[in-house]
């Protein structure tokens, strides 16, 4: 598929498949989802009908060793039961080689499914290899794509600007033609236009014939069909000027071999632009997928074993040793650790862990070993889930694609009928000789509609908006993204790592009078130094970073749900909650005022005491990021409604939405309800866009209706988004808005240049001044306001580079442009 007509016819013939209820085609993920109604999944009928319809679905090989079978009837068996697994389009099993080889649907069939099937015939099956990655699959599909077209971009180009230097060239440079004319001869250019421009129309123009062709057979020409049409009729036309002039009417021997290789040109680097913006849909998947654990070590008969991932069976004992990921979703029943769960809650506090509490698949053990009972497995994990859910949101279909479906249908086959028209009238009432002239208005038209300005005027203006963009430190990775963003309502928050910096740090040290806050430090973080506790971690880096070297201790105690307490040089030093500084009978009211601060702000406070005396009042907290209480401000400046959601717990995340003015707060959610909530806010009405940076975030932000991901976060969140801050500041995500609706205005003002002409010159190309003032349209002129309307919009596009945020980030203050990710390593 290549454009959005493509789109409705696929989408038309799918649901012409008996029992489809509903299709929709994704031409980004080049995906369509099909709902059957009950008992009437005919997934083979939905690919043929694909096919039929000239666009082939992707299938895929699988082989599976068939083990019990022992004569001819076995075979057939096997293959009825195969060949009814829904997505199987063949089924061929072997006696000799005890195989089956199965031609399925690509991502429509799991070998699990197949070898249920086999098993259910009577015999055993298991899977003699692998089906190759979808996501290498997919890249390398995408690569290929894009290296062909530019190889073609690249021959045209070549072949094409000799081609504008000596005709155009010869327009505007006097002495240039009559040197043309004197040392070569006009009809030898011709001849050399010919070569150049027929290398074009066939070599890389070649593609929309393929296309275009077998499309308006179909009856159903897309924008294929509309190049080849024109630029065959500017080139068909030029040949026989060169060839047969005589055949033209007297002042119509004009070639427009230019027309027809520069339009195939420009087209061709559009593509190329647009295939690279596509983006990369499927390296989100596999960056989820690398988060699994690729082996697991269980107990099973009393012996300890490590196994592949794919093996572990629900109810297995599984051993996990620190620094190991956890294989699958399960519960401990032995042991006790802290579990980095960032990727799922997105708090960067590891959890602590022991008997009885839940583990999820692919989280990461950090210290301590514990042993859990398996729950779920495979497909039922949570990170599964999660892939899931993010391939669902990412295969919804925008609503601009709607949009441009209705333009294409009804522009390419009007544009057809109004050459057809023109030339039948001319046929039935023009002067002698009628096919002459028939044929020379029927070029004009197909010539002056020719998309060449239509197919330029969105590409350029995100060439040229996402490339200020990105000198922004916005990266927009969805050209969909700028028309989505502009239209937002709402802006949704993820907290940790996006509106705070995402790791805890010491906020808050406030001493008692007449104790120095250094030395307090310096004991504290002593104590703290052999605490595994992530909190302690944060005080002990707090004092490592103002230069305090931590004493040695004795005596250390850790007093669960209390604190811990140690001598260091001599004092006795204890850190704990309010209610270990009661339990060494301390009164905690002499810090009342700051500890009411610190909760209205969402934080936990913690005492120190020394040598028996209250010395300090302490808080870790993962820190407000300086921008952004200023992005908040020009978000509300800009009439959007700002909501946080979090994984956080409700106090705190209502806390920081009081100190920021956040509008709306959602809080203690998981994944999945991180997407309902996401749905909740489309459903109220208005684009929502959501901005986070974890793993946790990913399916929230393919959910949403634009995902803009913090740069310094994962992977797998730049990949789940249209739009990326590479910086991390959200300042620019007001600037991104402001950019977005700066570049819709600019390709709004492009479509106008490409139709105008059009508009007004198709009845004129057509003939429509020729009974009352004898003009005619002349191809040449047809060519020349073709081109016109092409620079118009390259022109206009190009202003998009004076574009000026409405927050201005000082140079040193945002991140270069380049990789995110590489930046944050």
């Amino acid at each position: 598929m290549s454009c959005a007509s493509c789109v409705g016819r696929v989408e038309k013939a799918i649901r012409g498949v008996p029992g489809v209820i509903d299709a929709s085609v994704n031409l980004a993920t080049q995906r369509a989802q099909v709902a059957f109604a009950a008992d009437k999944a005919d997934i083979a009928g939905v690919v043929q009908a694909v096919a039929t319809a000239g666009y082939p679905a992707v299938t895929d090989t699988l082989e599976l060793t068939v083990k019990g079978m022992s004569c001819a009837s076995c075979v057939g068996r096997v293959e009825r039961k195969l060949a009814g697994v829904p997505g199987v389009l063949d089924a061929s099993v072997n006696l000799a080689t005890s195989t089956a080889t199965l031609k399925v649907v690509a991502e429509a069939v799991t070998p699990q499914a197949l070898i249920e099937a086999v098993q259910a015939a009577g015999y055993d099956a298991e899977a003699a290899s692998d089906a190759p990655d979808r996501s290498d699959r997919e890249r390398e599909a995408r690569e290929r794509e894009i290296a062909e077209l530019k190889r073609a971009v690249t021959i045209a180009g070549v072949f094409t600007l000799p081609v504008v230097v000596l005709d155009m060239g010869s327009h505007v440079i006097p002495m240039l033609h009559h040197w043309l004319q004197m040392s070569v001869g006009q009809q030898n250019l011709f001849y050399l236009f010919f070569a150049l421009a027929s290398v074009v129309q066939f070599g890389p123009g070649l593609r929309f014939y393929q296309k275009g062709w077998p499309a308006l057979m179909r009856g159903g020409p897309d924008m294929n069909s509309l190049v080849m049409l024109g630029t065959s009729a500017a080139w068909g036309y030029s040949v026989v000027a060169t060839f047969l002039p005589q055949v033209l009417p007297a002042g119509t021997v004009n070639v427009y071999f230019e027309a027809s290789a520069v339009i195939i040109t420009l087209i061709l680097v559009g593509r190329y632009f647009e295939a690279i913006a596509k983006g990369r849909t499927s390296e989100a998947i596999k960056a989820l997928m690398k988060l699994q654990a690729k082996t697991a070590r269980v107990v099973r008969d009393g012996e300890e074993m490590e196994i592949g991932i794919d093996e572990v069976r629900q109810g297995d004992i599984v051993l996990v040793r620190p620094g190991e990921k956890v294989p699958v979703d399960g519960q401990v029943i032995d042991g006790s650790s802290f579990v980095d769960e960032s990727m799922i809650t997105g708090e960067p506090v590891p959890v602590r862990k022991e008997t009885g509490a839940d583990v999820v698949g692919g989280t990461i053990n950090k210290v301590g070993s514990f042993t859990f009972r398996a729950t779920k497995v495979g497909a039922d994990t949570l990170l599964a889930q999660i892939v899931r859910m993010v391939e669902q949101a990412q295969g919804s279909k925008l609503p601009i694609q709607a949009m441009v479906d209705k333009v294409t249908n009804y522009f390419v086959p009007a544009v057809i009928a109004a050459a057809l028209i023109t030339v039948g009238i001319w046929l039935i009432f023009g002067p002698a000789p009628a096919l002459t002239f028939a044929l020379v208005n029927g070029v004009a038209v197909l010539i002056i509609a020719c998309p060449c300005a239509m197919g330029l005027a969105t590409p350029t203006s995100i060439m040229v908006g996402t490339g200020k963009a990105a000198k922004m430190g916005v990266l927009f990775r969805k050209g969909e993204a700028l028309q989505s963003l502009r239209d937002a309502k709402v802006i949704a928050l993820d907290k940790t790592g996006t509106l705070t910096r995402g790791r805890p740090e010491l906020t808050d040290l406030v001493v008692a009078n007449d104790v120095d806050e250094a030395d307090t430090l310096r004991l504290v973080a002593s104590v703290e130094r052999q605490s595994e506790h992530p909190i302690a971690e944060a005080i002990v880096n707090a004092a490592k970073a103002r230069g305090l070297e931590p004493a040695t201790i004795q005596d250390f105690e850790a007093i669960p749900g209390f604190g811990v307490a140690a001598r260091v040089d001599g004092h006795r030093v204890d850190v704990g909650a309010d209610r270990y500084m009661r339990k060494l009978g301390l009164d905690v009211e002499v810090f009342a005022k700051t500890a009411h601060r610190l909760a209205d702000e969402g934080k936990s406070p913690l005492y120190a005491a020394i040598d028996g005396r209250l010395a300090a009042i302490i808080a870790v907290a993962d820190p407000i990021k300086e921008s952004t209480p200023a992005a908040i401000r020009a978000l509300h400046a800009e009439g959007l409604q700002v909501a946080m959601i979090t994984g956080d717990n409700r106090r705190t995340a209502e806390a920081i939405a009081r100190r920021l003015g956040i509008d709306k707060v959602v809080a203690e959610v998981l994944p999945d309800g991180k997407v309902d909530a996401v749905k909740s806010l489309q459903a109220e009405g208005g684009l929502v866009a959501f901005v986070g940076d974890g793993i946790n975030d990913a399916p929230a932000l393919a959910q949403a209706d634009v995902g803009i991901a913090i740069g310094t976060g994962t992977d797998i969140a730049i990949e789940s988004a249209e739009v990326v801050l590479m910086s991390g500041d959200l300042r620019n995500v007001p600037n991104a808005i402001a950019l977005s609706r700066a570049t819709i205005r600019n390709i709004k003002q492009n479509l106008f240049w490409a139709f105008a002409y059009n508009t007004v010159l198709i009845p004129v190309a057509a003939g429509a001044l020729f009974p009352a003032f004898g003009i005619l349209l002349s191809p040449i002129f047809a060519a020349v306001a073709m081109a016109a309307s092409s620079i118009c919009v390259l022109t206009n596009a190009l202003r998009l580079k004076g574009f000026r945020p409405p927050i201005v980030i000082e140079a040193d203050e945002a991140a270069p442009v380049g990789h995110p990710v590489t930046q944050a390593a």
